[in-house]
């Protein structure tokens, strides 16, 4: 009920005001100790990729693109909380408006384009956190550095990122970058996966630590790509895979204002799409290879279907937009009883 009331307040504003907005209040929240309220009943550990998660229910890349927010979000209960995507130099992302609200659908369409303040101030933030939870890090390139220096823009993140992050993602799924899908197909994908683990074999050596690697992959994918992608995580050792992110699709909100805006579709529309490519790839991935369920959650149903699915952690964003904290407990109640069914 009190989220429902801000978040009616926080509507009034533009979409991208209102997430500044309403990170600052958390914060707020988080420095005088009132979101630790918000924290009960939320232990439910679990181990996956070796790390010991407090939880299974994680914030998603994008809602923290710099690590201004660790701790704060990490105080309303999450188990792990993924902060970018990053890039090697700061960017001002797509021209503005770049984000829309489609209120009727609880979803959001998004083209940002990776702003952000650069590796070196993410890296800077991430080092002073004191979260609990896992933290996850989103590397991604730069809008100007053609597919064929993809791999460069990437190991400067891993680099950098390496030794402040739990585990690390790799973003090749935005649709708001262009040509950065291309880096799912077969051959590109598995030149940029090996470069990156063999530089992580490298890296481990150097700091004693093997931090897990996951490709973050699309929801407008054929069976055929996603059996590749499978394949070339595999072949590549990588640990994890999180499906999805946005999508391209209107087809599940053809008519709705603002449905025909450029950008990546988030929140329930997004659901099926997203629950398909989390079911085909655990078909086809074997069980030591996580998955990391995201897209379309905006109930503790939505996520408890997403671990029946093969699942072996859950995030989200766009739910937490329009469902608030509570979301987090919701979905772990859900979690709970589908796993003790």
């Amino acid at each position: 009920m009190m989220y429902s009331l801000l978040r009616k307040a926080l509507f009034i504003a533009d979409p991208e005001t209102a997430h500044g907005l309403a990170l600052e209040g958390l914060r707020l929240g988080h420095e005088i100790g009132a979101t630790s309220l918000l924290c009960s009943n939320i232990s439910q550990p679990v181990t996956v990729m070796g790390l010991e998660f407090p939880n299974p229910v994680g914030m998603a890349a994008g809602m923290d693109k710099n690590g201004d927010y660790i701790d704060a979000l990490g105080s309303v209960g999450f188990g792990f909380v993924e902060i970018g995507t990053t890039t090697p130099r700061p960017q001002s992302g797509n021209p503005k408006p770049r984000i829309f609200r489609i209120e009727e659908a609880n979803a959001m369409i998004n083209r940002l384009g990776f702003n952000n303040k650069g590796v070196d101030y993410l890296v800077e933030k991430a080092n002073k956190h004191r979260f609990q939870g896992i933290l996850g890090i989103n590397i991604g390139k730069n809008f100007d550095t053609p597919n064929d220096r993809a791999a460069d823009d990437y190991l400067v993140c891993l680099e950098k990122v390496y030794a402040h992050a739990d585990y690390i993602t790799i973003n090749i799924s935005s649709p708001n970058t262009k040509g950065l899908r291309d880096l799912q197909d077969t051959e590109q994908l598995d030149k940029l996966l090996a470069a990156l683990n063999t530089r992580r074999l490298e890296l481990a050596d150097e700091h004693q630590q093997r931090v897990p690697l996951v490709v973050k992959v699309a929801p407008d994918l054929v069976d055929e790509d996603i059996a590749g992608i499978a394949e070339s995580v595999v072949r590549n050792e990588f640990d994890g895979v999180i499906a999805t992110n946005t999508t391209i699709s209107r087809s599940a909100v053809k008519g709705l204002p603002h449905a025909d805006e450029p950008g990546g579709l988030s929140g329930t529309p997004l659901k099926d799409m997203a629950n398909h490519v989390l079911a085909a790839l655990r078909d086809a991935l074997p069980k030591e290879v996580s998955l990391i369920g995201t897209g379309g959650i905006t109930s503790g149903a939505d996520a408890a279907e997403k671990i029946q699915l093969g699942a072996d952690l859950v995030q989200f964003y766009t739910g937490f937009v329009y469902k608030g904290p509570d979301l987090v407990k919701d979905c772990l109640t859900a979690i709970r009883k589908q796993k003790t069914t």
